[in-house]
């Protein structure tokens, strides 16, 4: 029987692996001007799930991950050719996408699955409260743990691994893309496999956090981080930070407030970013006050 204190570990560090991962590619996201195609991706899904739950027969099944993660990435290629194709603005390509992605999926609900209890909430709106009776049970009988916390554990390893494969290219297209296709670089290859792996990354996390907050450690991580720092290293690593403080933080005020712990985190995140807003406003007006302006420039 896990006891309390077991129980919030489990929460604080799924949260932590989700938070990290999602921040790691929020990073190169926000370098790209791209942080809420994550938002996108969570509305987008919806026809992939209900296909997935025809072919398989269950709301939790591979099939229903697989339909919403090649949906997501249909999504990520339809926004880019609308941005460089079609010439549409980043913004308006990524509301168009989604509504229309999210309009195709209520019609295929209330075409074919009318008489049964499928919406988006299905998959996309976990609690991550409930994660520690969410248990891998082997077919032995022996338990494993909570699903999604191994879950959270691979998708890291395979977002770590995927950065360390891919850094110095997705450095360079993130920061000049023109500059990465002179040298060589497949910039096109990059950005679809970078939309593959957040499209992968979110879905798989909708579960067990729920959309709006692996959206949240999709982007506000990567932001705040930002405001302090211009420098890709110390960017990842006070992104990794932030997640971390955000899981801990959230999670131990919502069990002292008795309230969601998802909207706990996000409410945190929001706090601290709000907060290293005007702490780095105030310290840019400092600088500005006592340098010529060519000297923090080049400070």
């Amino acid at each position: 029987m896990m006891t309390i204190d077991t129980n919030a570990f489990l929460i604080i560090f799924t949260a932590s692996l989700i938070a990290i991962s999602c921040g790691l590619l929020g990073v190169f996201m926000m370098l790209r001007k791209m942080s809420m195609t994550g938002d996108a991706i969570s509305h987008a899904v919806l026809p992939g799930i209900v296909i997935g739950f025809f072919i398989s027969g269950t709301q939790r099944g591979i099939e229903v991950i697989i339909g919403a993660g090649l949906l997501g990435i249909l999504a990520t290629l339809i926004i880019d050719w609308l941005r460089k194709k079609a010439k549409v603005q980043l913004d308006a390509s990524i509301g168009i996408t989604f509504t229309l992605l999210f309009a195709i999926g209520i019609i295929l609900i209330n075409m074919l699955a009318y008489k049964v209890d499928l919406d988006q909430e299905c998959v996309l709106y976990g609690e991550i409260a409930y994660l520690p009776i969410d248990l891998w049970i082997t077919k032995s009988g022996f338990s494993m743990g909570p699903r999604i916390t191994w879950l959270a554990i691979l998708n890291l390893l395979l977002v770590i691994t995927f950065i360390w494969l891919l850094f110095k290219e997705l450095k360079l297209t993130s920061f000049d893309e023109s500059f990465g296709i002179v040298l060589g670089i497949p910039a096109g290859a990059i950005n679809l496999a970078l939309m593959s792996m957040v499209s992968y990354t979110t879905v798989s996390s909708f579960e067990a956090v729920g959309a709006i907050l692996v959206v949240a450690l999709l982007v506000v991580p990567p932001a705040t981080a930002f405001l302090w720092t211009k420098q890709i290293k110390s960017l990842i690593k006070l992104t990794i930070g932030i997640g971390i403080g955000i899981s801990v933080i959230g999670y131990y005020l919502a069990f002292w407030l008795d309230s969601s712990i998802a909207g706990m985190m996000v409410s945190v995140a929001g706090f601290v970013f709000l907060t290293s807003a005007i702490l780095t406003s105030k310290k840019s007006k400092f600088k500005f006050g006592t340098q010529s302006k060519e000297e923090a420039f080049s400070s």
